[in-house]
């Protein structure tokens, strides 16, 4: 079973900013790595969750929001944003109880394979494409209250790290 890395310790914090690397093998590994991403997301009640937040440094993320099933994405390249942004709340499993508004594109194109090493090509918008864009930042290091202003993510960051050393 795998478990969800959180921000707030020091190993935690390490694994999360790094950048990923490119899967090269897809074997059976792999597909049990996916199979274990979605039941860990599905355990922790996200719609999203990337390779390293279970402490794999792979280019992999998972999804499945309401209305669409299961998808999995390995070496994704985000191809093309829409120039429209839009407010939405955000949260991750990896800083779990923090939620906040952060803007990003509306819509997303991706290219990416699936476990089987097909490659595809997806466009998504509204919540598929803002869960994409975040799960993809995670395979850069990056979280998503690093997408808000320097105040707003110091505040996000000291009432989330007091509340996990409540």
């Amino acid at each position: 079973m795998l478990e969800i890395v959180t921000v707030g310790s020091e190993e935690g914090d390490a694994i999360l900013r790094k950048k990923a690397a490119t899967v090269t093998a897809f074997d059976a590994d792999l597909k049990a790595l996916i199979a274990g991403m979605h039941e860990a997301m599905h355990r922790g009640h996200g719609i999203g969750l990337a390779a390293p937040q279970v402490d794999r440094n792979l280019r992999v993320f998972v999804t499945q929001v309401e209305g669409d099933g299961p998808r999995s994405f390995i070496n994704p390249e985000i191809v093309l944003t829409s120039q429209e942004e839009v407010d939405y709340e955000e949260g991750c499993l990896s800083l779990p109880g923090l939620y906040t508004q952060v803007r990003r594109p509306e819509s997303v194109r991706i290219q990416a394979w699936n476990e089987r090493g097909r490659p595809f090509t997806l466009e998504a918008s509204e919540l598929l494409a803002r869960v994409i864009l975040h799960e993809f930042d995670h395979l850069d290091g990056i979280l998503f209250v690093d997408r808000l202003s320097a105040a707003k993510r110091e505040r996000a960051m000291a009432a989330y790290l007091k509340k996990i050393r409540m």
